[in-house]
């Protein structure tokens, strides 16, 4: 009795190559499969080399302020000077960190829900997209400094100035990330929901945006540093006592060292929320990384 075997599944889906259409000398073979030693590694240098980074833009801070004296102090102290005027001034700054944190996040998922869905609604018409699409570039190119003193008139004081540029600066990366991703669906799993025969809403919800996702995500970490820059302009035209009007307030007294704590201390809460930013990618996308190079 002749037997004749051809593919068969293994316990993960993976298929077995035997049997008389493979050529001579040929091996079984199975998918390859991502190990999960491999997916829940945590590199060596995921802390060590940004902490580098950190070590060496001190030194060349010092460097250039302290040993070399290239730069004034009244322009720019030194990091020793810096520090010293943090420890001084925390019980001030710290609370202004925490309204500028505060503006920082609302404006920026105010933007984010907002760009998503007008991103949305570009790439699911191409008139639509052709009538706003010039429009968008045309806001985006304003100079939003120059919209500060016309916001605090039109919208007056208080958190929404600062909103309103959180927004304004957010906005159009999100939106054309968005429109991008919706629109550059990859050939085979959109010829794979029209074999499916899907409806527009099943391929989309299935389909097209979970393939924008990675590229929605770009947009959104783009933007993330940008709602940190536009709460501290806000916050130049408003009266609420955060970072931007610390840095105004100190700088107009000549204590240059605590406006350049509070930037300091800016680029903290920029860091720190772009981090918080890409592990929520990571966790929302665990297959990116598996299907993408890696360096």
């Amino acid at each position: 009795m002749t037997e004749t075997t051809g593919t068969r599944s293994g316990p993960t889906g993976a298929g077995r190559a035997t049997g008389p259409d493979a050529p001579p000398g040929a091996t079984p073979t199975t998918a390859p499969a991502v190990p999960a030693a491999r997916r829940s590694e945590v590199r060596p240098g995921a802390v060590g080399l940004p902490l580098l980074g950190l070590v060496i833009a001190l030194t060349a801070w010092w460097l250039v302020t302290s040993v070399l004296e290239l730069v004034h102090p009244a322009s720019l102290p030194p990091p020793q000077a810096v520090w010293r005027s943090l420890s001084s001034t925390v019980d001030v700054l710290l609370p202004a960190l925490g309204w500028t944190t505060l503006m920082t996040l609302v404006g920026f998922l105010l933007s984010a829900v907002a760009g998503v869905l007008i991103g949305m609604a570009l790439a699911a018409s191409r008139r639509v997209e052709r009538m706003f699409a010039p429009l968008l570039v045309a806001v985006n190119a304003v100079p939003k400094i120059a919209l500060g003193p016309l916001l605090v008139v039109s919208v007056g004081w208080g958190e929404k100035p600062i909103l309103t540029m959180v927004f304004l600066l957010c906005f159009f990366p999100i939106v054309l990330s968005t429109a991008t991703g919706l629109t550059t669906t990859p050939a085979d799993l959109a010829e794979l929901a029209r074999s499916l025969n899907a409806s527009w809403w099943q391929a989309f919800r299935k389909v097209r945006f979970p393939a924008a996702l990675p590229q929605i995500f770009v947009g959104l970490k783009v933007a993330m540093p940008l709602a940190a820059i536009g709460a501290v302009i806000g916050e130049f035209y408003s009266d609420l006592p955060g970072l931007g009007y610390q840095i105004l307030q100190y700088n107009g007294i000549g204590d240059t060292a605590t406006a350049w704590a509070a930037i300091v201390l800016i680029a903290a809460m920029s860091i720190l929320l772009y981090s918080a930013l890409s592990l929520v990618e990571r966790l929302a996308l665990p297959w990116l990384r598996e299907t993408t190079s890696s360096r």
